[in-house]
């Protein structure tokens, strides 16, 4: 027998000797009872014989697919509605996620990232044919069959909801990879993990596979691109740091590379989260580290990259353009030299909202930012990125791209990459290019 209670589930099997050999559980002395925690209903129940979790079925016909779609979708049921659906941006995403709700008719909670994607989540459930959809976001507590919630609410509410659905709708779904516990407060035993930019890192892999399941269905830009997606053209400028400069950064990455082959060498773990962590215990890895960040920083903006930034505003004044920067400090720079709108994280939701509908709109042509841009926002009018460079990682890249890419009428995307020439900047274009094509 399984009982809710406060965020686990009190664990009673026919044979007391049998619990502790089950998936989680755990022996409680406080309350003298055996806990096992939410996500291991799905084991649990079937190996217990019982369940407490409501999978009555309420089908739909839901909204209809594209091919790639479909596919994913029967891809993700024949898992045992268990796994991970990879689509780029403007792929289709949601309405993939409307589709597997609807057809499958069962309670859903949708985890959002941010309350900025709540009421289009919210929207297009409606729009799908779920006939009531509550939200728990904003300070608004409409718990429903079908419910929108931003990660953050569902973490709060998990002890008290976490039995309530069947089906686990996560958005955005690499955000979970890491130590975010939101997922586990959630008995549901299907779950639907949707992203353009699943993670890499082996630990990452295995928690999303653990918490959502393995990934089923992966379709790339280039698939899509020139059919559901806008047809697009990389465009790489390179450009030269000055001599001082140059040298400047070369000692720098001279002086990181000598402290990480040291590193290297008797590491157990040979990850980059392995070595942030070693470095900063010792005085020659802090080191390491300042040189290795002030070589990111002197190549991310400098009077070359400005000079041909200029060029391609002046060439695509009639278009809308998003410039997408390393960080905060250097899109306010270029704001304040183009007189760009800047979009950052120092903006609040109205100021946003009313700049995105002026650029969408074409009231504004440019708009510059570090990474507010790069997902949950839906921008079809952009048709040119430009890439100032920096340190972005796979990830950004696919998304930063992937904001010019939703079709629009007669557009064809154009993504301009400023590439400091001489630096890992080159290697980092060339990684992200074949990521591009990867998926």
């Amino acid at each position: 027998m399984l009982t809710w209670d406060r965020g686990t589930w009190v664990v009673e099997p026919g044979d007391p000797s049998l619990a502790e050999g089950l998936p989680g559980v755990m022996w409680d002395p406080r309350t003298r009872c055996h806990r096992a925690p939410a996500w291991r209903y799905a084991e649990l129940s079937a190996l217990l014989g019982c369940s407490g979790v409501d999978t009555h079925a309420d089908r739909r016909p839901g909204p209809e697919l594209r091919t790639y779609q479909q596919r994913a979708l029967d891809a993700w049921n024949g898992a045992g509605r268990r796994g991970v659906v990879v689509l780029p941006t403007g792929g289709g995403k949601t309405r993939t996620a409307v589709a597997a709700i609807a057809r499958s008719g069962l309670s859903a909670l949708c985890v959002v990232p941010t309350r900025v994607l709540v009421e289009p989540w919210r929207r297009a459930l409606l729009d799908g044919g779920l006939p009531d959809v509550g939200q728990l976001a904003d300070g608004v507590k409409d718990l429903r069959r079908v419910t929108v919630a931003t990660t953050a609410a569902a973490r709060i509410h998990g002890p008290r909801l976490g039995a309530r659905f069947a089906l686990l709708v996560v958005d955005e779904a690499h955000h979970h990879a890491g130590r975010d516990e939101t997922l586990e407060l959630y008995a549901a035993p299907y779950r639907l993990g949707l992203t353009a930019t699943p993670p890499e890192e082996p630990e990452q892999v295995a928690r999303l596979r653990q918490l959502v399941g393995d990934v089923v269905a992966r379709v790339t830009v280039d698939e899509l691109a020139g059919t559901f997606l806008a047809p697009y053209e990389l465009v790489r400028r390179g450009v030269d740091l000055p001599p001082d400069e140059a040298a400047a950064y070369a000692a720098e990455v001279a002086a990181f590379r000598s402290a990480y082959r040291s590193w290297w060498a008797s590491a157990v773990d040979r990850s980059w989260t392995s070595f942030m962590r070693d470095a900063v215990r010792t005085k020659t890895g802090r080191a390491a580290l300042a040189d290795w960040r002030r070589s990111r920083q002197r190549v991310a903006w400098f009077e070359a990259k400005d000079t041909v930034l200029a060029e391609v505003l002046a060439a695509h004044s009639r278009d809308r353009v998003l410039v997408f920067t390393r960080d905060n400090a250097v899109a306010y720079a270029i704001a304040r030299r183009h007189l760009l709108a800047p979009l950052t994280c120092d903006i609040g939701r109205a100021e946003r909202d009313a700049v995105l509908t002026r650029f969408a709109s074409g009231e504004l042509r440019a708009l510059v930012s570090a990474r507010v841009l790069n997902e949950g926002v839906d921008v079809p009018a952009a048709q040119v990125a430009v890439l100032t460079g920096g340190s972005q990682g796979s990830r950004e890249y696919i998304q930063r791209i992937g904001r010019v890419l939703r079709p629009h009428e007669g557009k064809k995307a154009l993504v301009v990459e400023l590439v400091t020439r001489g630096t890992h900047e080159v290697d980092q274009v060339e990684r992200h290019r074949r990521q591009l094509a990867a998926g």
